[in-house]
């Protein structure tokens, strides 16, 4: 069977389904992080905090407290990208049993889709979950490179190099935390995929719910409201 063949195994609506899917985890991300400046996202709300900390860092002593927070958030990038490994080997280990899958599947929604179907849309979760090791293993190095620059910043009020390289960290801060929220974001996308095991109907109701999901926690939350400073 050739690969146009096997393409024609899906549907349009899957396609469409999986248009939408891609698409809308690309747009989100991109409106998530190039907001309208009158309303900004979570995220570069929080950005700004992570930039003010450099700078209350600067007069800090000791530093202790502020070294504890970035080895909690490199313990978080860890955390994910473990979960990460693991889900992308139980995704790999079930590729592997294609047949199987696709006989357990095909009985409980009623459909004879053959295996390569199934293999192929655990092949698209799966690159969701690399995508995202990728994003919090990067994070997690970028976070390591914070601490180091933060180090590096003289005691000294005075000292010339003491905003430049507060400002510096700030920035590698804000660029690590940017990594991770997209690797969290794939992970989302990830679970979304899972329903299309059940059809594109159902991937594209789940799309729609992630993104609604996304979208009332970066602009719509209570938390982001408390960030703002202008809650009631």
């Amino acid at each position: 069977m050739t690969w146009l063949e096997r393409l024609s195994l899906f549907s349009p609506l899957d396609m469409t389904a999986l248009g939408l899917l891609v698409g809308f985890w690309l747009l989100i991300g991109w409106r998530i992080e190039h907001p309208r400046s009158k309303h900004p996202s979570t995220s570069q709300i929080m950005a700004g905090y992570r930039r003010e900390w450099m700078q209350q860092m600067i007069t800090r002593e000791p530093r202790i407290f502020d070294a504890s927070i970035v080895a909690n958030l490199r313990q978080g990038t860890a955390f994910f990208a473990s979960t990460s490994v693991i889900a992308i080997g139980g995704s790999l280990a079930l590729i592997g049993n294609a047949e199987r899958v696709s006989a357990l599947t095909n009985e409980l929604i009623l459909t004879d889709s053959p295996a390569f179907v199934w293999e192929v849309k655990m092949v698209v979760l799966a690159l969701f979950l690399v995508n995202a090791f990728l994003k919090f293993v990067w994070a997690n190095r970028l976070f390591g490179y914070a601490a180091v620059v933060m180090a590096s910043v003289p005691n000294d009020i005075t000292d010339a190099n003491c905003q430049p390289r507060a400002a510096q960290a700030g920035e590698i801060n804000v660029t690590a935390a940017r990594s991770f929220n997209r690797g969290l974001r794939s992970v989302y996308f990830a679970l979304t995929c899972a329903a299309w095991l059940a059809g594109p109907i159902a991937l594209m109701a789940a799309t729609a719910f992630t993104l609604a999901v996304i979208w009332r926690r970066e602009f719509a939350s209570r938390s982001r409201t408390i960030l703002l400073g202008t809650d009631t």
